[in-house]
């Protein structure tokens, strides 16, 4: 048997770098299990996308295209964009590290909000870029203070719009002030992996075209329902394509997954049925909700961030739901203690969110 004496040793502070941790999948929990956790779509991907997915297997044998030209193709011609200046990654996770990798490394700074997404500073640890988290205002970032933060060492700037875990929005008049008042050597991400959840917004594609220093992502994991297969894309200048393309692999999104996205992002009657569907029942919920004096900001993605009063009174609220098959998102690593959040899923399972919250209030206020 090998001793544990390491010799191998990893490059200095990848050792400090946080492990993301995603939602519970409630593997260990028998019976009608729901999981509310990880913002998947509740309706599964189009009736199109999945017959795309059965065909596909034919030619798994045959490596991808891995210029990916038919999905870009798709995604400029739905979004009237420049075929040249997209990429496509195994999610837009990687599509996130992919710039990290170009634009920062040691000495250098990678902005994001106090609240946004774990990856933004994972990734910018992995380069050996120091992140730096902006203080948000009541969960909404403060375009303000993004900009003070703001110096010769700052490369990128990452900026969920919508943001994950709060579901809170950057107006487009605050978005223009961010753009036009950061340096030029810095490239603002604007992260639109729930931009779909909001009728006619372009998720800042018009600021791309604006602006040399903007860039955006977005997912098939959310609204199109394919987080299984692991695709994303990013739109931006044509100099910053190139850039990524030198770090992107050869082969990084499956044939499949290209075949399904294609089919999924040309489906444009489903994405709005998703969008209008997701609409009333986050509505509808927030609303219930706040009856039973659990409170949420308004969220303009396919989840609601849960207020309560402590820590320990969100950790209970957690393990009730987790008890009766309900699994939702802990955000106390997002520096949101006191925090859940909740994925909208069917009516059903609203219903069946609001009925065990209710039930725990009882419980709660008879204590």
């Amino acid at each position: 048997m090998l001793n544990d004496e390491r010799t191998i040793i990893p490059r200095q502070g990848i050792l400090d770098i946080p492990v993301y941790v995603g939602g519970k999948t409630g593997s260990e929990l028998l019976g009608d299990t729901i999981k509310l956790s990880a913002n998947e779509n509740p309706f599964g991907p189009s009736g199109k996308a999945r017959k795309v997915f059965v065909r596909s297997q034919e030619n798994l044998s045959v490596y991808p295209d891995g210029n990916h030209f038919a999905l870009r193709s798709a995604i400029a011609e739905v979004f009237g964009i420049d075929l040249k200046q997209i990429i496509c990654g195994a999610g837009s996770d990687e599509i996130i590290h992919f710039l990290c990798q170009c634009y920062a490394g040691k000495g250098d700074e990678v902005i994001h909000t106090s609240h946004g997404f774990a990856m933004y500073r994972i990734s910018a640890l992995t380069v050996g870029a120091t992140p730096v988290a902006v203080p948000e205002d009541n969960r909404c970032a403060d375009i303000g203070r993004i900009l003070q933060a703001c110096n010769g060492k700052t490369k990128l700037i990452f900026l969920a719009n919508p943001n994950n875990p709060t579901g809170t929005l950057v107006d487009e008049e605050q978005l223009k002030k961010l753009v036009d008042g950061i340096p030029e050597h810095t490239l603002l991400v604007l992260d639109g992996a729930y931009a779909e959840y909001i009728e006619k917004f372009d998720g800042g594609i018009g600021l791309v075209e604006r602006k040399n220093n903007v860039f955006i992502t977005r997912t098939f994991s959310k609204i199109h329902g394919l987080g299984s297969l692991r695709v994303g894309w990013g739109y931006g200048p044509e100099f910053v394509i190139e850039a990524l393309n030198r770090v992107k692999g050869p082969f990084n999104i499956s044939s499949v997954g290209q075949a399904v996205a294609t089919a999924a992002i040309n489906d444009l009657e489903y994405v709005q049925k998703c969008q209008k569907e997701n609409f009333i029942l986050r509505e509808q919920l927030a609303s219930d909700l706040k009856k039973i004096n659990i409170l949420s900001d308004k969220s303009f993605a396919n989840f609601l961030l849960l207020r309560f009063s402590t820590y320990d009174l969100a950790e209970l609220a957690s393990q009730f739901l987790y008890k009766n098959g309900v699994i939702v998102r802990n955000v106390g690593n997002y520096g949101l203690e006191n925090c859940l959040r909740v994925t909208i899923g069917t009516s059903g399972n609203c219903e069946r969110v609001l009925a065990n919250l209710t039930k725990f209030q009882e419980i709660n206020n008879a204590l």
